[in-house]
């Protein structure tokens, strides 16, 4: 009976564990949202179908070559915080190689961002001047909204 509780506790726990932890995740430069976010703001600029098309076959190829992308780095991004974890537990703390690491680290961040952001670029290209000036003002919008919900949640 004990085998069963603690069997049934661990059902339990584990999926909210797991769950809970997308709760702790940084935000990224974009807020919460990310693109995500974005993509209700291009519901309201009042698209094209060509446009649309276009969005969609690109967000595609993107979504396709971040994967690709994400599935061959994991193994290099495993073995580095393998490598940080190695130097941090070591008895004699090496800052020259741990800088060395970190900054290799910081490298392939810098790199997939400018990558997300080219892709963001060619995403906004599609839109007509106007529809950019209007997409400024509803990104202006939400980072305020945004700004608030921040500031209600300090007091």
């Amino acid at each position: 009976m004990k085998m069963f509780k603690k069997t049934m506790m661990m059902a339990i726990a584990v999926p909210m564990v797991l769950g809970s932890m997308s709760a702790f995740a940084a935000p990224n430069s974009h807020g919460m949202k990310g693109h995500h976010g974005e993509r209700s703001l291009f519901k309201q600029l009042e698209l094209t179908d060509a446009q649309k098309s276009e969005m969609k076959a690109l967000r595609e190829h993107n979504r396709e070559t971040m994967k690709t992308e994400r599935l061959t780095n994991r193994s290099e991004m495993q073995a580095d915080h393998k490598a940080l974890e190695k130097l941090v537990l070591a008895d004699n703390f090496d800052e020259q190689a741990v800088r060395q690491l970190v900054e290799r680290m910081s490298e392939k961040q810098a790199e997939h961002r400018v990558e997300r952001l080219k892709q963001r670029h060619q995403m906004l290209n599609i839109l007509t001047p106007a529809q950019k000036v209007k997409f400024a003002e509803l990104k202006q919008h939400q980072a305020e909204k945004h700004f608030m919900k921040l500031e209600k949640k300090a007091q």
